[in-house]
């Protein structure tokens, strides 16, 4: 394969903005961590993207001959009901960066489709000349497994490379009517959990 790519599916919109969902209750959750801890922090918590999972793809060729990214498509693996528990917000601050191509998929939908918000597939990569992909996926109703498939060509060869998270599914649960909590301070000034509607 001319190509190699990482992936990270703990990306905070605008290095901010994100929920996960916990089966604790508020007083048995840390406080949030930082974006690059956020991996880490959410496998010990058994934490599961709530509503939105944001997923960065850096790719690159093995050499400086062009390989061309062709399409990106979304496979569900499975949806249930949505996990139970709490969601927890980690907006705590914000950050910059790469601009990423950037795609949105609606995991609700029975054929989702990642949908670029600029430029159009194809896209060329090589060793000089990466590329970062951002696919944002949401569902409002489900918990849903799923992963994607990059297709790309080179030199008269085609292939797919299935990109997931280290093996397993991406997974997206749906916060609706869950009791929702941010990191901030209580009426007697002390930093915990504390509903988004107080």
């Amino acid at each position: 394969m001319p190509l190699v790519w990482t992936v990270d599916s703990h990306i905070w919109d605008g290095g901010c903005g994100y929920d996960y969902v916990i089966d604790k209750e508020s007083a048995q959750v840390p406080p949030p961590p930082v974006e690059q801890d956020a991996g880490v922090w959410a496998a010990t918590q058994g934490a599961v993207p709530g509503r939105q999972t944001m997923v960065q793809i850096s790719v690159q060729g093995k050499s400086s001959t062009a390989v061309v990214l062709e399409a990106l498509q979304v496979r569900i693996v499975n949806r249930g009901a949505p996990v139970t528990g709490n969601a927890y917000a980690m907006g705590q601050g914000c950050g910059g960066g790469l601009a990423p191509r950037d795609f949105s998929v609606n995991l609700d939908i029975n054929r989702p489709i990642p949908h670029a918000r600029a430029v159009q597939f194809p896209y060329r990569v090589s060793a000089e000349d990466p590329e970062v992909l951002l696919v944002t996926a949401t569902t409002e109703t489900y918990d849903c497994k799923w992963y994607l498939e990059l297709d790309w060509s080179s030199q008269g060869r085609t292939g797919t490379v299935r990109i997931d998270d280290h093996g397993r599914p991406f997974r997206t649960s749906s916060i609706k009517g869950l009791s929702h909590y941010w990191y901030g301070t209580n009426g007697h000034g002390v930093r915990q959990w504390v509903p988004t509607d107080s």
